[in-house]
């Protein structure tokens, strides 16, 4: 399986003598959360030069045809799954398409999961959309985390919306590969924003190795990576996708303290 290749060559990486360990250039990751509304946005997150995924809503109106264009260009493609929020309760019949709540039952929870699951072609990971009250409850999350080892050759990436957060502690329980944000880049949509993040992630990566970053098809965002994402290399980084960061993150955790995350409240 694809994932298992790339574990496996995560695996081979970390056991290279201190010598070629030295050359390694820092890694970065890259998630476009929050595809499958608008169309333009989400096609030019998918052209972004390199291997930066994909992350689409189910039930929205373009999530197949971007999911299958995703595919097509070579990005991979993750689940962006939606978990209720604290300010979620008087959403009602607002609420995401396919979301998933605290009243569920495990057999409502499952179904809802399935349904997302497969409204999304093409899927090699789940990541968390808002989630800041599901994730921080250890029963939801090992259904979800049930769910998704039960589906197979899949991993789970925690956006982390809430430094209470239990999701990547039970995905490891589990025996689900996961990983965890370290970056949003773009908590607001000014340009200034997304530069600064942007230099926080790099930091991040140079003092640990590799680091994750999301941000979402708003223009100033697309328009940075546009033109930042091609510079990595010259710049000493390596851009890699999602899932070889959580190949690395796994093969890494025995020895990883966790990295200092910033959590925004109320996602």
């Amino acid at each position: 399986m694809f994932f298992l290749r790339v574990f496996l060559s995560a695996l081979i990486l970390l056991a290279l003598p201190a010598a070629a360990e030295q050359v390694t250039l820092p890694r970065v990751a890259v998630i476009i959360d929050d595809l499958g509304y608008a169309l333009a946005a989400g096609e030019r997150a998918i052209n972004l030069p390199g291997p930066v995924a994909c992350a689409i809503l189910p039930g929205t109106p373009r999530a197949i045809r971007l999911a299958e264009q995703a595919h097509a260009s070579g990005k991979e493609v993750l689940l962006h799954l939606p978990l209720q929020a604290e300010n979620d309760y008087d959403l009602g019949d607002a609420a995401e398409p396919g979301s998933l709540h605290l009243d569920m039952s495990q057999a409502e929870f499952a179904h809802t999961f399935i349904k997302d699951i497969e409204a999304v072609p093409h899927v090699i990971g789940v990541n968390s959309h808002r989630g800041s009250l599901l994730t921080r409850h250890p029963g939801h999350m090992n259904w979800l985390m049930e769910e998704i080892r039960d589906r197979g050759d899949l991993f789970f990436v925690d956006s982390y919306t809430t430094a209470a957060s239990v999701a990547l502690q039970l995905a490891r329980e589990t025996g689900v590969p996961a990983a965890k944000r370290d970056v949003f880049l773009d908590p607001d949509q000014s340009p200034e924003t997304v530069a600064r993040e942007f230099a926080r992630l790099k930091k991040l990566a140079q003092q640990n190795g590799f680091a994750l970053g999301i941000g979402h098809p708003y223009p100033a965002t697309l328009a940075f990576l546009e033109k930042e994402l091609p510079k990595l290399r010259n710049e000493g980084f390596e851009l890699i996708s999602i899932s070889e960061l959580v190949a690395l993150t796994n093969a890494t955790q025995n020895n990883n303290t966790g990295h200092a995350v910033a959590a925004p409240a109320g996602q």
